[in-house]
């Protein structure tokens, strides 16, 4: 996989999935960017690449900032010179709740971080790509963005547009040599997934243990997928191996979506 000396910006990369594709981009000879409100979080992971041998700076902000966004874009482009490739990967679950219940304040924070926070820096990135007439945008959505799920609609939602926003992008890009594709993991072993379940258990009959071994069962490997599967499907994508392949949906799921 050729990536060696290629730029990454990675979105919600101060801990879980995030991380490990911060990493992993590093281990191949990446350079990245890392970023999200946790400043303390995105130093570390920062700090991680760099012990890899790769150049990395953290650059806190809110990717549903307009005046954030460009500062992201403007620092990675003063540190660095380019960028090759665009994770967004940072998003919430969003409240759980039935929608005769739906929390409007909830609602509109869930899509706003979900695809506004994709678009922003998406738009912003581009500017660049297209110059260069060169790039790669991923975007991690769910399997939730393929499906219905009770109580779960404002997260739904998003990741369904997500899809859609990839799809919308790779008709108007790939005339600029950019590449865009969507990967979409099940549940993911790690801290997300137990708060989940945690709150799922709060406002159902099941208990924690009980759906956890459902949401395993649900998915025909019979496991949870991992952070580092889910940073190699992105790796794939980022790399010359996925020349031929945009406006894809990658599931990275164990087979759930078959279940």
């Amino acid at each position: 996989m050729k990536l060696e000396g290629k730029v990454a910006i990675v979105t919600g990369s101060g801990r879980g999935i995030g991380r490990v594709i911060a990493t992993t981009l590093a281990k191949v000879g990446v350079d990245v960017v890392v970023t999200s409100r946790s400043l303390n979080q995105i130093e570390e992971t920062r700090d991680k690449v760099r012990k890899l041998g790769r150049r990395s700076i953290a650059v806190q902000g809110d990717i549903t900032i307009e005046e954030d966004v460009k500062r992201l874009i403007g620092k990675t482009i003063k540190e660095f010179g380019k960028i090759d490739i665009l994770v967004n990967n940072a998003g919430i679950t969003g409240p759980m709740t039935e929608i005769v219940s739906m929390d409007l304040e909830g609602w509109r924070k869930t899509l706003d971080i979900n695809i506004t926070g994709t678009m922003l820096p998406t738009r912003e990135a581009l500017k660049h790509m297209i110059e260069r007439k060169s790039g790669n945008i991923i975007i991690i959505s769910s399997n939730a963005g393929q499906r219905g799920l009770a109580t779960r609609s404002p997260y739904v939602s998003s990741k369904w547009a997500q899809i859609g926003f990839a799809q919308c992008l790779a008709h108007e890009v790939t005339k600029y040599n950019i590449r865009v594709n969507t990967v979409c993991p099940g549940a993911v072993k790690g801290e997300r997934i137990i708060k989940y379940m945690q709150q799922r258990a709060k406002i159902s009959n099941i208990g924690f243990e009980e759906g956890m071994k459902s949401v395993a069962n649900d998915a025909l490997m019979k496991r949870l997928v991992t952070p580092e599967e889910v940073a190699k499907a992105v790796l794939f994508l980022a790399s010359d191996a996925s020349s031929g392949i945009t406006g894809q949906t990658l599931n990275v799921c164990g087979g759930t979506v078959l279940h």
